[in-house]
């Protein structure tokens, strides 16, 4: 650490000044800039070991023009992009031109430390991730709404992925988005330029399968009365997206995992042609469950399962039930208007219903409210579930959560939000308090204060004592 130089780039005057003040703290000899031209002067010129650079800064060159000079100088230093507005574009773009980390301030002490630390071991081993890489300034129109842990984890993956060719392998319970993600990985990479073809395995007939894949020509088996280009071919040059994958019969899993080989498709009753795809597969199956069984190639799911990312259920991303549903609230309206509004008791029954079909059993209850309710309020009794225990128990109770005033309701919210933070990592009350973003102080206050510092095996039956009103 001694003798290890951080660069401190923000338009904020405290805020820079005590990320210095505390990068000194830990040992680092701090450096500032107020300004991303001041910054990649200083790089220029100076010897750096890390940045912590912000997102919006003011002038002409914000954060992510910053990152791009940063990596285009020889020997670049790992860069951590800090933002207070983090948005499912700007962690994977950033993430894909090459930065170390992006995350959400404020940052506590605890994860600074951890982040300064991990940097500048990069540096010392000259192993710098990412490259010069360049990329449009866009808005994608594709969105993974949430900011939440669970799915910035997967927005960070899409980031480091995206300009590869390597095949990638999306798990996940059936609504959960692996299709969205699929087209994320196309639309933030190189390949955005060339077409994107999707293929359910688990909707294609058996015997229909290899002619949708591979294609065909005029005469090669009864009904073919025409040339046929396939799913691999209509894709050259861009993405497959191969969904249920765990669906796929046998003998196609052979036939896949040659092509995936040999870059080499051969449509029934024609000749091997070469193609450039780059195959993203999808399953909400247990793939290792199925190879045990003999059901699946075990050859072919090491072939897929090169980049793997594991979409969480929507039950597990409480944060971002609310900005998800107000997401499809705005697409609902389009352009007819302002969208409609939630009461809070209606935020309590989505916060607390277990949906068990996801984010799509989401999208339907709110699209079929807002087909349905004809003013600008949807509330409890406007919105219809599935027939499921979750579902009977959310609508019975919705008004213990936020139907009451807005202390109570955020006293609720932060208590249910620790207990599980607390049950993820194992009762590590340190490793929480990064999970949730709070300093370890302000966790042992507000635990205290819930009545969660009994022992992890209370913590599950732990019900609310007391709002948080201060």
């Amino acid at each position: 650490m001694a003798g290890m130089t951080v660069l401190i780039v923000d338009d904020d005057d405290a805020l820079r000044e005590g990320l210095a003040e505390t990068a000194a703290e830990f040992g680092y000899e701090p450096k500032v800039a107020a300004s991303g031209a001041a910054g990649l002067s200083q790089l220029r010129t100076q010897v750096i070991d890390a940045v912590l650079l912000d997102l919006r800064l003011g002038g002409t060159l914000d954060g992510l023009g910053v990152l791009k000079a940063i990596q285009a100088l020889d020997n670049p230093p790992p860069v951590a992009i800090l933002t207070a507005y983090a948005t499912a574009d700007n962690t994977i773009d950033a993430m894909r031109l090459g930065a170390f980390d992006h995350l959400t301030k404020p940052i506590g002490r605890t994860e600074l430390a951890d982040l300064l630390k991990r940097m500048t071991s990069l540096r010392q081993r000259r192993e710098i991730p990412g490259g010069a890489a360049s990329i449009d300034d866009r808005t994608s129109p594709l969105t993974l709404v949430g900011s939440s842990d669970e799915i910035r984890k997967v927005q960070k993956t899409i980031g480091l992925a995206a300009d590869s060719s390597s095949t990638v392998l999306i798990l996940g319970e059936t609504g959960t988005g692996k299709e969205l993600v699929a087209r994320a990985l196309h639309e933030h990479g190189k390949r955005q330029g060339g077409p994107f073809a999707a293929v359910n395995c688990a909707a294609i007939p058996a015997d229909r399968l290899e002619s949708e894949l591979f294609g065909h020509i005029k005469g090669a088996f009864t009904g073919a009365s025409a040339d046929r280009a396939g799913a691999f071919r209509e894709a050259h040059g861009g993405t497959l997206f191969l969904d249920e994958i765990g669906d796929m019969p046998s003998t196609m899993q052979a036939k896949i995992l040659r092509v995936l080989q040999d870059k080499v498709v051969t449509p029934i009753g024609g000749k091997a042609t070469q193609v450039d795809v780059r195959v993203v597969a999808a399953t909400h199956r247990d793939l290792p469950a199925l190879i045990r069984q003999g059901l699946f190639r075990e050859d072919l799911f090491y072939r897929l399962n090169v980049v793997s990312i594991a979409l969480p259920p929507l039950r597990e991303r409480l944060a971002d039930i609310i900005p998800l549903a107000e997401h499809f609230l705005r697409l609902a309206a389009g352009a007819a208007g302002p969208p409609r509004r939630m009461t809070a008791a209606l935020a309590a029954q989505l916060l607390r219903h277990d949906w068990p079909g996801n984010i799509r059993e989401l999208k339907n209850v709110i699209d079929r409210a807002s087909i349905l309710v004809r003013g600008d309020v949807i509330d409890v009794g406007d919105v219809e579930f599935a027939d499921s225990p979750a579902g009977k128990e959310s609508a019975g109770d919705a008004n213990l959560w936020l139907s009451e005033d807005l202390p109570t309701a955020v006293a609720k919210l932060e208590a249910e939000m620790i207990r599980r933070a607390l049950l993820a990592c194992g009762g590590n009350r340190t490793e929480a308090a990064r999970r949730l973003n709070i300093n370890r102080q302000l966790l042992y206050t507000k635990a205290q204060r819930y009545g969660l510092n009994e022992p992890l095996s209370e913590i599950t039956t732990n019900i609310v004592r007391k709002p948080d009103v201060t």
